[in-house]
């Protein structure tokens, strides 16, 4: 199946993120308060946008079942995760609502969003969007499995809520994102699924710039600009 493909093929990067400062500044629970806070202001933004992105989906799909899942993260995302950032800010000793009122779409954000529009505005077809949108929550799946797999999190430990957040409610959406891009690649051309494999890795790779954005603290360099 196309996703199992796609796992395997994307398996080196995701242990490059896990690698990477920003979570395993996490895992130590060393991370600068800083990047943190910088995570969570462009986080913000992206999830409201993925949000807006589901209700555009709607049209797409004739199929019932899909605008239900399709409600459901809208209510999660608009929700639930939030639950996710006030974990990190309570770490930082700071009111997530304070944090987030400055929201800013960074570069490496702004052209992660963009990238994912892009498929859903200019393709019919709901598995090119969705192909762009699935690594999101799989790789927050996928790291949070590997620190708790590989590390013993005190009871204390700051961020420890964190990455059990993302293993305890990811596997639906996983689960409907993938079936959605398995049943899509079943009657499409070679040429259009590599179409969807190429969103996949590119959003693989948004992902790790994403967090990296995070722990550089990136900014634009210019006037700034907003998605």
């Amino acid at each position: 199946m196309l996703s199992e493909i796609l796992k395997k093929e994307t398996e080196p990067m995701i242990e490059a993120i896990y690698s990477d400062a920003f979570i395993q500044g996490l895992i130590r629970g060393d991370i600068d308060d800083a990047a943190v806070a910088h995570y969570l202001r462009a986080d913000s933004l992206y999830l409201d946008e993925f949000a807006k992105l589901y209700a555009l989906l709607i049209s797409k799909t004739e199929s019932k079942e899909t605008v239900r899942f399709l409600m459901g993260q809208m209510a999660f995302l608009m929700d639930g995760e939030s639950e996710a950032h006030e974990v990190l800010a309570h770490a930082i000793n700071r009111s997530y609502a304070d944090i987030i009122k400055d929201g800013e779409w960074y570069p490496s954000a702004d052209h992660y969003i963009k990238h994912m529009y892009f498929n859903a505005f200019t393709r019919e077809h709901i598995a090119y969007a969705i192909s762009a949108m699935a690594p999101c929550p799989y790789v927050y799946r996928r790291i949070a499995d590997m620190a708790l797999a590989r590390h013993t999190f005190e009871t204390d430990h700051p961020y420890r809520k964190w990455f059990e957040f993302y293993v305890n409610d990811m596997d639906d959406t996983i689960n409907v994102m993938f079936d959605i891009m398995d049943d899509a690649a079943r009657s499409m051309t070679e040429k259009e699924i590599d179409v969807l494999k190429k969103n996949y890795i590119e959003s693989t790779e948004h992902e790790r710039r994403f967090f990296n954005m995070a722990a550089t603290k990136e900014e634009w360099t210019g006037v700034g600009t907003h998605a």
